[in-house]
């Protein structure tokens, strides 16, 4: 008799997702390097530059659930590579807005581009691909790459701006954009049978039991505090380490790394962030099978909000940065593997883009407040601390959130 051969963990729809995530994710980290460069090119307010990231959060929350619905409808390729397209345009045309009205509608294109090459579309590909046994962690390794463009990404932005403008910037990184698209050819997943409770439903028929259920109501309000500390985080902290935080030793460790200014180490920052963040991903996806993941995800939150008071409360130094860096790297996107596979697991794989689009739109509207308001109170109280006190309040709100939803595989009604 032949000896059955094991499911493996990195299927080419994996791999080829994780390639997408990389690049969209690496350029969408960059993002907050461009505060002070574009802020003082044309004199705009801090609020400006915010609202244009904010917007493009936004967008990206709005078109998740769209390009995850055009992927069920039309085929998950097709809706990469319209958003590719949609993405690399909003970067080219951005480079050539002079107002902060046009930044700003811009940047609706460049969220609806995050949105086609991001979580909904390949988190479903990477989802339906996987053998039960490995969903989970095939999940948190698709989540850890778009981590490791956040490595990449902001380190790779500050050190182009040291050898060219804003624009030629935004620029190169439209074409990169599409070298994405590159990894399309080898992403044919094999037909699988749904084997959730769904299969027979439509999906205006789980969508609406979805609605009326409890415990999606929870993780969609739950996600909301995760959208708000990590965009904020990601739009601001640069900026907020290169005003406030205390110099680096000249001919210290940080210097001898290149790191000779604070606002190259809150660059630098953002990458730390995404690296710690790999780990934190694995781990959180390896925990999500063996124990609840709603316990997992209120325990997250709840760290981040200690990271975060702890933060704020402490005089913020090189050491507190990287200190803060690892320590919330670590929780940064472990709740999308969780998120994304309580969702599976409750409702099945079919229309598991679409039911997790909706709840990542809780997500955005979180990381439209957080970037948005991070600008906005900035420049009326000069500061950024007020922000991280709401970040940490809504952290502590989404920790309990969590803890009533029911786990159990919803029942398909007769």
């Amino acid at each position: 008799m032949a000896t059955a051969v094991r499911p493996s963990l990195f299927t080419p729809v994996l791999i080829g997702g994780c390639f997408i995530m990389l690049i969209s994710f690496g350029i969408r980290a960059s993002f907050g390097v461009f505060q002070i460069p574009i802020a003082e090119d044309f004199g705009w307010l801090r609020a400006e530059f915010s609202l244009a990231i904010a917007i493009q959060n936004l967008a990206w929350g709005i078109g998740q659930p769209i390009f995850s619905a055009i992927a069920e409808k039309f085929g998950d390729r097709k809706a990469i590579i319209l958003g590719a397209l949609v993405y690399a345009l909003g970067l080219a045309l951005s480079a050539y807005a002079m107002t902060p009205a046009g930044m700003q509608g811009l940047n609706l294109l460049i969220g609806f581009g995050v949105a086609g090459t991001g979580f909904g579309v390949i988190l479903a590909m990477v989802g339906r691909a996987a053998s039960d046994e490995h969903r989970s962690m095939a999940l948190a390794v698709a989540t850890a790459a778009g981590s490791g463009g956040q490595v990449v990404g902001p380190p790779v932005a500050a050190a182009l701006l040291a050898y060219m403008d804003w624009m030629q910037v935004f620029t190169v990184f439209a074409v990169i954009i599409l070298v994405a698209l590159f990894a399309l050819p080898f992403m044919r997943a094999p037909a699988k049978a749904e084997t959730g409770p769904v299969v027979e439903e439509t999906m205006g028929q789980i969508l609406g039991r979805a609605f009326r259920d409890p415990s999606y109501v929870l993780i969609f309000v739950g996600f909301f505090s995760c959208g708000y500390q990590l965009a904020f985080v990601t739009a601001h902290f640069p900026a907020f380490v290169a005003e406030v935080c205390g110099p680096i030793a000249p001919g210290g460790f940080l210097d001898t790394m290149g790191v000779s200014d604070t606002l190259t180490l809150g660059a630098w920052s953002i990458g730390l962030i995404g690296l710690t963040n790999i780990v934190g991903t694995l781990v959180a996806g390896k925990l999500g099978n063996i124990f609840p993941r709603k316990y997992l995800l209120a325990g997250i939150y709840a760290g981040r909000t200690v990271i975060a008071a702890l933060f704020i409360l402490l005089p913020m130094t090189p050491t507190t940065v990287i200190l803060f860096s690892i320590a919330m790297g670590s929780l940064w996107l472990a709740t999308v593997p969780l998120t994304s596979g309580l969702i599976a697991h409750i409702y099945g794989l079919r229309y598991m883009g679409t039911l997790y689009g909706i709840v990542f739109f809780s997500h955005q509207l979180g990381s439209f407040l957080g970037v948005w308001l991070g600008g906005a109170l900035y420049d009326l109280h000069g500061s950024y601390t007020l922000v991280w006190w709401v970040g940490v309040g809504v952290g502590a709100f989404s920790a309990l959130v969590h803890l009533p939803i029911r786990e159990n595989r919803a029942a398909v009604p007769a």
